[in-house]
């Protein structure tokens, strides 16, 4: 009886953030994978949207899971396109400058069309760019960039591992799984 509520609570209290938490009601899995929660695939990912408003980033949570460890991107409008992407080093968007953080492995999630800032450019996601997560393989979230209509959040991670991306709605999230 302790044990089932002990993970009750886990998943009610939610997740860290870069601000912090996560949600769990799946809608559509856009890479290749067994069960939903179950990371399998190392593929990278690449789903266009074209001709859609810039999505808005107005958070980034992060959390452990049993398994696997989680991102949900928090998003006003609906679900834009997206890549995932294994890369050598995070750098920023507009200037090519290296980031300087340190990981095993690094993941690259770029939203396109998006902003995390408003009309008037003040950001919508707040803090960083770097987060410090701490999780079993998710070291760090990282803001790599907001420009010309993409978001870029690097994933810093101990290890390369197999990952899958889900989209879930109302409100729109976009949920990043990576293996432990």
């Amino acid at each position: 009886m302790v044990a089932p509520l002990a993970c009750l609570s886990v998943l009610l209290a939610g997740c860290g953030t870069a601000q912090q938490t996560a949600g769990t009601l799946p809608r559509q899995t856009s890479s290749a994978t067994a069960t939903p929660g179950t990371p399998t695939s190392t593929t990278e990912v690449d789903v266009e949207r074209p001709g859609m408003e810039p999505a808005v980033v107005t958070a980034v949570r992060y959390a452990a899971h049993a398994t696997y460890d989680r991102l949900v991107v928090d998003l006003k409008g609906d679900i834009p396109g997206y890549s995932v992407k294994w890369v050598d080093e995070f750098v920023q968007d507009g200037s090519g400058k290296p980031l300087g953080v340190h990981g095993g492995a690094y993941l690259q999630l770029t939203l396109f069309p998006a902003n995390a800032h408003d009309d008037q450019g003040r950001p919508t996601w707040a803090g960083g760019p770097v987060y410090q997560a701490g999780l079993d393989n998710l070291t760090g979230v990282v803001r790599t960039g907001d420009f010309e209509g993409r978001v870029g959040i690097g994933l810093v991670l101990g290890r390369r591992a197999p990952f899958q991306v889900t989209e879930k709605g109302s409100p729109s999230r976009l949920v990043l799984d990576v293996a432990h």
